[in-house]
């Protein structure tokens, strides 16, 4: 099965309710999805009036040992008292089977939406961050990737070049403007940082806040620098990014050494990630939940204005990294 043509047209309600059932749930409620485009997620209610969440793996995009790998580290993460969300087991296990779908029951755990312009949550998020690297430094993925060039790069280059999906007339240049951001994080990349096992995708959707930060969806999980789950709690224009990233690494290195030197990797992360993100819309686009949610993907102005987002990109990878206030 080719995962970047997988529809999940076959996971029926029926499908779900049984592969509950297999584990002893009977489901009281509806099942109400929630926000996620890779797999499906679902909540319910069970005749017991607890509530859960179960997530449906997108089929070949992990192999089993790759998603054990994520369930362990989130249990890691429980064993030294950092707020996650981590899959329940079942007879041991917490990767479940059924019909050739991979699926893992959760505990629901609502909360407050994270307010990333609030200076004390971002320092408390700071503090659990230099805590979840504690955990992951305690060992590494095998399975799972490291954060690098091939993946985040080279392979969507190559999702661009055969994609039909970018317009005929503006196809050389968005090419040609790919190969130019390419080249330019190439000049700023360093392989001579250590890497760690990170969230992966610590972003403001995936972190609740209750009576404090509770993080959830590791399913991006990989090995890379510990900046990567930092600098996409930045906002706002280079100077606040600067006085928040301060911010942060004090919070953060309350538990967990940082090294100054990733700064340097900030934005070529984030370019990397623009176009990460654009080959994954590709990917997906044959499952009817993508058209439906990003129509101006078929749209020319949609590509022209990528185009410009690369090209804005490189000249930010030009000048000089962010600078923090020195310590006197």
């Amino acid at each position: 099965m080719n995962d970047q043509a997988f529809t999940f047209q076959t996971l029926h309600p029926d499908t779900i309710m049984d592969a509950l059932f297999e584990q002893g749930i009977r489901v009281d409620s509806g099942l109400t999805p929630l926000n996620s485009y890779e797999n499906r997620v679902y909540q319910f209610q069970d005749e017991d009036r607890q509530r859960y969440v179960v997530k449906f793996y997108r089929p070949e995009r992990w192999s089993a040992e790759q998603i054990q790998e994520e369930h362990q580290f989130a249990h890691d993460l429980l064993d030294d008292d950092v707020p996650v969300a981590a899959p329940l087991k079942f007879n041991n296990q917490t990767l479940l089977t059924h019909e050739g779908f991979y699926y893992a029951v959760f505990p629901s755990l609502g909360g407050r939406q994270f307010e990333a312009d609030n200076i004390d949550q971002m320092e408390w998020v700071a503090r659990y961050l230099g805590r979840i690297h504690q955990t992951g430094r305690k060992k590494a993925f095998i399975a799972r990737p490291t954060i690098g060039i091939q993946e985040y790069l080279l392979e969507p280059r190559q999702v661009f070049e055969t994609s039909a999906m970018i317009p005929a007339a503006l196809k050389d240049d968005f090419l040609n403007a790919t190969d130019k951001l390419i080249a330019a994080v190439k000049t700023c990349w360093r392989d001579d940082i250590s890497v760690l096992r990170l969230h992966g995708d610590c972003h403001a959707g995936n972190i609740l806040w209750r009576d404090g930060p509770l993080f959830v969806d590791l399913d991006d999980a990989r090995m890379g620098a510990a900046v990567q789950d930092l600098w996409m709690l930045l906002n706002g224009d280079k100077a606040e990014q600067r006085m928040q990233l301060e911010t942060i690494i004090e919070a953060y290195e309350e538990f967990s050494p940082f090294n100054s030197d990733e700064i340097a990797l900030i934005e070529p992360l984030r370019a990397m990630r623009f176009v990460y993100y654009l080959a994954w819309l590709i990917r997906r686009w044959d499952d009817p939940a993508f058209p439906r949610n990003f129509p101006w993907l078929t749209g020319e102005d949609y590509w022209r204005s990528q185009i410009s987002t690369f090209t804005e990109q490189v000249k930010v990878l030009q000048e000089p990294p962010l600078q923090l206030t020195p310590m006197y």
